[in-house]
């Protein structure tokens, strides 16, 4: 059983409907690692909806969380700022500085991330948390947890291990200058909370208005009881043992709520470079993936993996594996007596992350097999300046009848963005040599030459076409003596430059015959 439907089971115990939830902070440029929790989330809701579980998928956008530092492509403008709630901060201009008229920071990097979500088939109910602030929701957890107040200092201590200071306090009022920060809390008496900030200025915060938010931990205990979350994701750092889950668990029961069962999921890694980081710029944005792999295959990226093991994102060879591992999809025809138990859970497993890898809900994984390997393309991509090019190579070769439908269009367009930009690996970077270098046509022994010799006579007779090739090569390799190995090295040497490349009676068949002949010969 797939990881998203066994949840969807276990979340049938706690009865119907279920709400389902991720979150994110607008703070800058988002990543494909936020994906991992949002994906996470969104094909559990999914499953709860296919089994026939009444199911709701909530974004919460954590509007009322403060800046925290000046970003780099941020103005040093940005430090009145610090510590004022992302909603109440105006966005930046294409100089980093505050633009009064291109309203919130907020909404200005939310809006372009939604648009990502969109593309991949995620279209949440989205939740701003300033909003539920100021329309009052809040108001009577707020109330609650200061009333509770030594219980949660208690709970927050015991089970994450860390002092709070004694005059700490469940809820940060705004001061005078709308910041967050150095706002010393100095009576309560409902709804107002009455402070001093830096300046000595004095005031009082309605609880029912987002003149003030709560801490973290119990910012999310309480959230969890206003809109009856039954399921959220996390990452392991708030999963971590004594981490916000952990405090968030028994203080949402305070509160008057029941808390969601605790799920952590591991990180996205950008492979060599850990895991990804919008602080450290190590990063690639949903917009960037979205150009260089299709949006179901994305998804299959996160619906392939438990959500207890970390993903690596390879950019390079694996990317190539993962697409083709999808582009191989087929509906097993095993009945489950012919397959033994772990056969069985394998292909549920796969049957399952292929139906929540698809963007729209339902629709049939078929439709979006392109019928060609990524692998192939990519060489078709580098060798064909333009598309028709490329849909006659694939008439030739079989891999396609009549014209390329939308999958296979999107995925060539797709293909040459990652072609011509920085993340396509360089091993499988294809130049075909005009002649043949000095330098390698000297390291090239005797038995190669006979069997380039032998190739190149064998060329000008047999049919131009991948399998006539290939055997042309492997006869020519018998006849002459040499290892295989050895002669599609020599073979590679003096096509590419280099001692490997793709499949090469495919890049052959590709290639003019008179001036391969022309270069075999040239040795």
């Amino acid at each position: 059983m797939h990881w998203a439907d066994y949840t969807a089971q276990k979340l049938a115990g706690r009865g119907s409907p279920q709400v389902v939830v991720s979150g994110i902070t607008p703070s800058g440029e988002f990543h494909i690692g936020h994906l991992r929790e949002i994906l996470t989330a969104e094909m559990i809701h999914r499953a709860c909806l296919d089994s026939g579980i009444q199911s709701r998928y909530v974004f919460i956008v954590d509007s009322m969380d403060p800046l925290r530092r000046v970003y780099d492509f941020l103005s040093p403008s940005y430090e009145s700022y610090i510590g004022v709630p992302l909603a109440n901060i105006p966005a930046p201009d294409e100089n980093g500085e505050p633009d009064e008229e291109g309203g919130s920071y907020a909404d200005f990097f939310l809006g372009p991330f939604l648009d990502a979500l969109k593309q991949i088939g995620v279209e949440p109910e989205v939740v701003m948390n300033h909003l539920t602030y100021e329309n009052g929701d809040f108001a009577e957890m707020i109330d609650s947890a200061i009333t509770n107040r030594e219980k949660i200092h208690e709970i927050i201590e015991n089970v994450s291990g860390r002092d709070l200071p004694e005059d700490w306090f469940p809820y940060n009022p705004l001061g005078s200058n709308g910041s967050l920060d150095g706002v010393k809390v100095t009576g309560y008496e409902k709804p107002f909370v009455h402070w001093v900030d830096t300046t000595g200025t004095t005031g009082k915060s309605d609880i029912r208005l987002a003149e003030g938010k709560m801490p973290w931990r119990i910012d999310w205990a309480a959230r969890w009881a206003i809109h009856g979350v039954t399921c959220e994701p996390a990452g392991k750092d708030h999963g971590a043992a004594g981490g916000s889950y952990d405090t968030g668990i028994p203080i949402c029961e305070l509160l008057g709520g029941k808390p969601p069962e605790k799920m952590v999921y591991e990180w996205i890694q950008l492979k060599g470079m850990g895991p990804m980081s919008s602080s450290k710029g190590v990063t690639i944005g949903p917009m960037e993936a979205l150009s260089l792999v299709p949006p179901e295959i994305l998804r299959y990226v996160i619906a392939r993996s438990k959500i207890n093991r970390h993903i690596e994102f390879d950019t390079g060879t694996a990317l190539f594996e993962m697409a083709d591992e999808y582009e191989r999809f087929q509906v097993p025809n095993e009945e489950d007596g012919d397959l033994s138990k772990r056969q069985r859970i394998a292909r549920d497993t796969q049957l399952g992350a292929m139906r929540l890898s698809q963007v729209e809900r339902g629709s049939d994984p078929a439709d979006w097999i392109a019928g060609v390997s990524f692998r192939h393309l990519s060489m078709l991509a580098q060798i064909k300046s333009d598309d028709q090019g490329v849909w006659s190579s694939l008439q030739r070769s079989g891999h396609l009848s009549g014209e390329p439908g939308f999958s296979l269009r999107g995925r060539l367009e797709r293909m040459r963005n990652w072609v011509d930009g920085e993340h396509f690996p360089e091993e499988a970077r294809i130049t075909i040599q005009s002649e043949v270098d000095r330098d390698i046509a000297s390291e090239i022994g005797n038995d190669s030459r006979a069997f380039l010799e032998m190739l190149a006579r064998g060329l000008r007779t047999c049919d131009w076409d991948e399998g006539s090739i290939g055997e042309t090569i492997r006869t020519s390799a018998a006849d002459s003596g040499i290892e295989n190995r050895k002669a599609y090295i020599a073979l590679y040497m003096v096509i590419l430059g280099r001692g490997y490349g793709p499949r090469v009676s495919s890049l052959m068949s590709e290639m003019d015959r008179e001036s391969l002949i022309g270069i075999i010969s040239s040795i």
